[in-house]
């Protein structure tokens, strides 16, 4: 389909909303390239231009909404980015607004308890508070819970792994109906990026083990065991380099941008090529892909991407 007519019949089915096409590197950016899908059942959706809040409440809309994930009395965990002691326009942790609305759509769907945690890297008080993300949860009538303590964690096998066999996993990941993964798109020092499976280490309490034995097999190999039932990327603020901290406002780009998909695997490719990358140089990836959890071939996929 020629760009012209896809505009076209993106305006005819609504798919562009308010269509702004000032952004830069929008005309070559893969993920915004071309929408060759315009019908529903749709894999992943990828939506720029907006507020986290508003990207999600349109991005949602292509998966079925929130009650095709979230049914009524269920209980849900999010897991969001609160690693780091920084507010959200360093883009070390997730955007607060992002949080809010996600668990604000989970009420609705009718969900009966809504948690949000990290097992943070920096001291998890300040983590929570400066981040935003504990008043965010709190307004919205979620419960923030902490992850600083082993005694939360449960030990758990990893069947389907190739080096990490055994780990401890917060009780809540195993205890909740729904998982939703929230993670915030970055630049990682040692991965390259952190994004969907990357994020998972913060449900983990030993994650040292990780980066001591094999870091991208593990990530691949703990993603084998409780995939999150939905992935949402935030990349409002992107955090370009220096990552996984950040040292400053100077390391941030504001891209405008999210990904929404229950695949977590091409999740993490659409991100990888939103950042400006090639997927396959972020390892753990292709672990993934090869191990079954995914697919990292986003041309077997139906992708709406919207424009708000």
């Amino acid at each position: 389909m020629k760009r012209r007519e896809f505009i076209k019949k993106g305006l005819q089915a609504g798919t562009i909303i308010g269509a702004s096409l000032s952004f830069p590197g929008f005309v070559s950016n893969y993920i915004f390239k071309e929408n060759y899908s315009l019908s529903g059942n749709y894999d992943l959706v990828a939506i720029k231009g907006g507020e986290p809040d508003k990207m999600f409440d349109e991005g949602i809309k292509s998966l079925g909404g929130m009650k095709a994930f979230v049914k009524k009395n269920q209980t849900v965990v999010i897991k969001p980015n609160i690693g780091w002691d920084a507010n959200p326009e360093r883009a070390a942790n997730t955007n607060p607004k992002l949080v809010a609305r996600v668990i604000e759509h989970c009420y609705e769907a009718g969900a009966k308890k809504v948690y949000v945690f990290d097992h943070t890297c920096d001291d998890w008080k300040r983590c929570y508070s400066n981040s935003g993300i504990e008043k965010a949860v709190k307004d919205a009538g979620g419960e923030i819970v902490p992850g600083n303590s082993e005694s939360y964690y449960q030990d758990v096998e990893i069947k389907k792994g190739v080096k990490l066999k055994r780990d401890k996993v917060h009780e809540l990941i195993l205890d909740c109906d729904v998982f939703i993964n929230i993670p915030i798109l970055k630049h990682h020092g040692s991965t390259r990026l952190t994004i969907s499976m990357k994020n998972l280490m913060g449900t983990v309490w030993d994650r040292g083990y990780w980066h001591r034995t094999d870091l991208h097999q593990c990530i691949a190999d703990f993603s084998t065991f409780r995939k999150p039932d939905l992935n949402i990327v935030d990349a409002y603020y992107v955090m370009k380099k220096n990552g996984p901290r950040g040292v400053s406002l100077a390391d941030v780009v504001i891209m405008k941008s999210q990904i929404i998909s229950t695949d977590i695997v091409a999740a993490d490719v659409a991100a990888t090529k939103l950042f400006g990358m090639n997927p396959d140089d972020i390892q753990y990836i292709s672990l993934a892909h090869k191990l079954g959890v995914g697919t990292k071939n986003l041309e077997s996929l139906r992708i709406n991407r919207i424009i708000l």
